[in-house]
């Protein structure tokens, strides 16, 4: 059938029509049922929703995904038809079954999540089929080598080209100071970043509230040759978008498991040409994963990256509370300013990057073994990272400036004098989900004290900030039933 295209500025993350009532029950077409709408020679699948008495039966309103990717004006002429059910849903059953799958089957999922032939919910299926089954190793490649393939590549023509990735889960900003460390160094290193899994804060969601995070692939070359360094959103690019809306629906589900994760990082390092990459694993009690689980994981890590010819350390690290003051993405940022300007000295913040500058240089090169941690610290101390950062994100169209608070806070005072012991991570980071992070940019948390600082009564242990007093009250509700801090 033959509808005309109505525009509602709509932007759902994926491609989604809305088709009236009447004409949907026509042509036997449900709530969450693909379609195929096409344009002459470009098609799209989209998802459907139904409505009644938005606009006439001959129209159908579409997504900005749909209306981008079709290059549609307002009251275009799109055929619309019914899609057919993919094969890769009964693949996706296999798998939930416990069942291997051969490479032609993990590529058949990928390039249909990439041609949204396949719903959240279906993609949910597959990720917790991964989580409740794992996957071999020759799994794990073929879905690397699937996300990579299903994407566009960064060719830069560098001979050395270093990265930089953490597992997650801890908040705090390394990865902004890393990368002014390296490059102010020397290095070439393009930082792609994800939005936040399980964390109040990515570093795409940190950096955003200060420059622009999405670019295209040129522009991206432009900024490299600039700085010798970028940190944006790869989301944007292209470049695995399959793993993009993979971690859409993580984040969702809250599932992160390690092969979709290991598959994820080495496919974007892939994508952007790095041939040197340091992992970092933080492991504790209230981590993502224990110290056993880490050594595991690094296993993993260095055998896939052997495989694709990418040199690969692992930076395992007992982590036991939040690495700033600031959690969430303003504050985060925030810290991430403070360590640079040198305003804030000796946090575990600093530290921390210190650390993993100084593993970067050695591996590549810059200084000899054990001589990174000084030279990093020389770039820190002396302006120069900071100098460099600057240079960043004015070439992505930003500039450091004061940041601005949520428009409520609220403080957690001592009701005794203590001295802290526990800082429960993973209830810190729900306590900033709730208070609106990662969407709610300068939502969050600032902790006044920090793992074995002393209290005295009366004190301010933390502040919440949130952008309305509903959401303030949930965050105090939370923090007052799960004491989060002991």
């Amino acid at each position: 059938m033959n509808l005309k295209v109505k525009f509602l500025k709509l932007s759902a993350g994926r491609p989604v029509a809305i088709m009236h009532k009447n004409t949907a029950e026509k042509s036997g077409i449900h709530v969450d049922d693909r379609i195929s709408i096409r344009k002459k020679s470009r098609k799209i699948i989209a998802v459907v929703d139904i409505a009644v008495g938005m606009f006439e039966k001959d129209k159908i309103a579409v997504s900005t995904e749909i209306s981008k990717e079709l290059g549609l004006k307002e009251n275009d002429i799109v055929e619309v038809e019914p899609a057919s059910r993919p094969e890769s849903i009964s693949i996706i059953s296999k798998k939930l079954k416990c069942k291997r799958l051969d490479e032609k089957e993990i590529k058949d999922i990928i390039q249909d999540i990439v041609e949204n032939a396949l719903t959240e919910s279906e993609i949910a299926y597959f990720v917790s089929a991964i989580y409740k089954c794992g996957m071999t190793a020759r799994e794990v490649r073929g879905l690397t080598e699937a996300i990579v393939e299903t994407g566009k590549k960064l060719s830069l023509n560098r001979k050395i080209i270093v990265d930089k990735h953490s597992v997650g889960g801890i908040p705090g900003r390394t990865t902004p100071i890393v990368v002014s460390i390296c490059a102010a160094a020397g290095l070439i290193m393009p930082k792609t970043s994800s939005r936040a899994i399980t964390t109040p804060a990515g570093t795409a969601d940190a950096l955003e509230t200060i420059c622009k995070v999405d670019f295209t692939i040129s522009e991206i070359k432009k900024i490299i040759k600039k700085t010798g360094a970028c940190i944006v959103w790869g989301g944007s690019l292209g470049l695995a978008p399959a793993d993009d809306k993979i971690i859409q629906v993580e984040r969702l589900i809250n599932l992160d498991p390690d092969e979709q994760l290991l598959a994820s990082i080495m496919a974007k390092k892939l994508a952007m040409g790095s041939k040197l990459l340091l992992i970092e694993i933080p492991y504790g009690k209230y981590a993502k994963v224990n110290k056993k689980e880490a050594k595991k994981l690094e296993i993993k890590f260095k055998s896939l990256a052997k495989s694709f010819n990418i040199k690969v350390k692992c930076f395992i690290v007992k982590t036991s509370e939040p690495l700033g003051n600031g959690i969430g993405p303003a504050l985060e940022i925030k810290d991430v300013i403070s360590v640079l300007k040198r305003e804030t000295k000796n946090s575990l913040l600093e530290s921390r990057s210190l650390e993993l500058s100084a593993e970067i240089l050695e591996m590549a090169g810059k200084c000899k073994k054990r001589q990174g941690i000084f030279m990093a610290r020389k770039i820190l101390e002396s302006g120069t990272a900071f100098k460099k950062f600057k240079q960043i994100i004015n070439a992505q169209q930003g500039k450091i400036k004061n940041i601005p608070e949520a428009k409520y806070s609220h403080d957690i005072i001592s009701t005794k004098s203590f001295k802290i012991k526990i800082i429960d991570i993973k209830k810190i980071n729900s306590l900033a989900r709730i208070l609106g992070c990662p969407t709610d940019k300068m939502a969050g948390i600032y902790l006044h004290k920090h793992l074995h600082d002393k209290v005295k009564k009366r004190e301010k242990l933390l502040t919440l900030f949130a952008e309305s007093k509903e959401i303030l009250n949930s965050g105090i509700n939370f923090y007052h039933k799960n004491i989060p801090i002991k």
